[in-house]
């Protein structure tokens, strides 16, 4: 009898380890810090990634010494509970990719952690406009983390929180500081650079367009920065996909027709190019600068000049 027991408990576990299992489809698991071991293969086997719990379970037990690390895991190849088990050990975690692109403002981050599932955008844009101690020491009168989450591709898991994922892409601001030498006048500059980054997307132009800001700056001029309104009008929620004539006296510190001076804090998240351009701007003469309709810009001295350029512009975009 006991021999029989014996062979009908291996006969068994070799069912419940050995036999590989194909899920349904792509199956995303996700065990969060705490689990227990028993939590871990209830979740397995609701899963149907194992077949048992309770072998699982013994398995895990007879090999203590190897941890079950927490973490998402996507299963969708046939494998053995003891495959599962090897790596869930090793922490073979998924791990999310997003790409933020140069340029992209705390809206445009928030919809992709969103898309991405790592965080509702509410939950993203609440976290962000608390975050500012992140960055205090170096920009102490910034308000939010905008301007600051740098462009980049991240990678991470959905047991991160969203601060641990803000201050990821906070620690490549501060890299890339670090790395050009920015360590003054922090707030302005980044600010500048917002600016720079959603006026051009050719970083040669990039030096020249910061001359045009700064160059007004010094005449005590207006910078009338278009993707300013847009930024103020998204502020408050009003935003409609185009500026008309109107929107240029719409009641915000960030709107640069209505406002001299530098807005109060960046209106997006500037890459590299654009915060060395906010940094070392060409030396110029320019006070203008329109579209060429090509993905270029034609800058000038004078504002007949520039009308001429402007002329030529819609010129341009009539022909096509």
């Amino acid at each position: 009898m006991v021999l029989l027991a014996a062979l009908v408990i291996a006969g068994w576990l070799a069912w419940a380890l050995m036999l590989p299992l194909a899920p349904a489809g792509q199956k995303f698991v996700l065990l969060r810090p705490g689990f227990s071991s028993r939590r871990i293969a209830i979740e397995l086997k609701s899963a149907g990634v194992i077949r048992n719990a309770d072998a699982f379970i013994l398995w895990h037990y007879l090999h203590h010494r190897r941890s079950l690390k927490a973490g998402e895991y996507l299963f969708e190849k046939t494998a053995t509970a003891l495959e599962v088990h090897d790596r869930l050990a090793r922490g073979d975690i998924y791990v999310h990719t997003v790409v933020i692109p140069e340029g992209f403002n705390i809206f445009d981050i928030a919809q992709a952690m969103n898309d991405a599932g790592l965080s509702s955008r509410q939950e993203f844009l609440e976290a962000e406009l608390k975050g500012s101690s992140l960055i205090s020491d170096l920009a102490p009168d910034a308000k939010t983390l905008e301007g600051f989450l740098f462009p980049n591709t991240y990678e991470f898991t959905r047991t991160q929180s969203t601060q641990e994922m803000l201050g990821a892409m906070v620690k490549q601001f501060r890299q890339v500081a670090r790395q050009i030498g920015l360590n003054s006048d922090v707030q302005k500059t980044v600010t500048m650079a917002s600016i720079i980054e959603k006026e051009t997307s050719v970083p040669e132009e990039t030096p020249i367009v910061a001359s045009v800001y700064y160059n007004r700056l010094d005449k005590n001029m207006a910078l009338q920065a278009d993707p300013s309104v847009i930024y103020a009008e998204l502020l408050a929620g009003t935003y409609t996909g185009a500026l008309h004539h109107e929107d240029m006296q719409f009641n915000s510190a960030y709107n640069t027709y209505a406002h001299r001076g530098v807005p109060p804090g960046p209106i997006a998240n500037p890459g590299k190019a654009s915060l060395e351009a906010a940094m070392h701007p060409a030396i110029t003469d320019y006070l203008y600068f329109v579209s060429d309709g090509s993905g270029h810009h034609r800058f000038a001295q004078s504002l007949e000049e520039h009308n001429k350029n402007v002329a030529a512009y819609r010129r341009a975009v009539e022909g096509r």
